[in-house]
């Protein structure tokens, strides 16, 4: 009986640590998008002259380990680290004009992060859209370029985890996402929907379906889809 009063207080430990930690992680992560970020854009600069706040984020996610069963807190766990790891992939090659100047920056370079190690592609397909059905992860994932949806200077909370997903999507498809032509009934997007044309065409729908779910004005009757291409250079202040 000793023995599993001992086993039961040291799991009880080592979870309401895990809690700690993650609570820790988040507060330190919400501070770090305060002060570096604004309009979308991220202080490079500033953050490689002195990367120690963000060295000390991603040294305290490296012990974290969050099941998928607990889907807000490890889909806000993830989301954030995706877009500190960004930040810090840059910040290590910086000065640099793109992510895409770097070899292998999204599917090779590997972190040691939520008790894995583990790419920035992995992160995005495997983690986050390989255990969930949810297109609205393309709006708040942030790769470092001007074509991506804006990064927010706050970090993705458990909590408001649903409001800032269904915000960012309102904000994108109603700014810089889509391009309307009204006299032509045409369409512009960005490539995030040609590349990932299965999130947006679940349950039935098609791409407009899906635009029409967050656009304030609807697009009515028949519309002609097309992307406009991807502007990655790096979304610097």
């Amino acid at each position: 009986m000793k023995k599993i009063i001992v086993i039961i207080t040291v799991l009880l430990g080592s979870i309401s640590t895990q809690a700690q930690d993650l609570d820790t992680f988040f507060n330190k992560a919400e501070a770090f998008f305060k002060a570096n970020v604004a309009n979308g854009r991220v202080a490079y600069d500033t953050i490689h002259k002195a990367p120690s706040q963000l060295n000390e984020i991603l040294k305290i996610a490296e012990g974290i380990s969050v099941s998928k069963v607990d889907a807000k807190n490890f889909q806000a766990f993830w989301i954030n680290a995706y877009n500190l790891l960004v930040i810090k992939g840059l910040i290590d090659h910086y000065p640099t004009k793109s992510p895409l100047d770097h070899a292998g920056f999204f599917d090779k370079t590997k972190y040691s992060i939520g008790g894995i190690s583990t790419t920035l592609n992995n992160i995005e397909h495997k983690l986050l859209r390989g255990n969930f059905k949810e297109p609205r992860f393309h709006f708040v994932l942030v790769c470092g370029a001007v074509g991506c949806p804006p990064l927010i200077n706050k970090a993705y909370l458990p909590n408001t985890l649903d409001v800032q997903l269904e915000t960012q999507t309102k904000k994108a498809i109603n700014g810089d996402f889509i391009r309307v032509n009204n006299k032509k009934n045409r369409v512009q997007v960005s490539q995030i929907m040609e590349w990932y044309k299965e999130d947006f065409t679940i349950n039935g729908m098609d791409e407009i379906d899906f635009i029409n779910t967050y656009k304030t004005e609807k697009l009515e009757g028949k519309w002609k889809l097309s992307y406009f291409p991807y502007d990655w250079t790096i979304n610097k202040q």
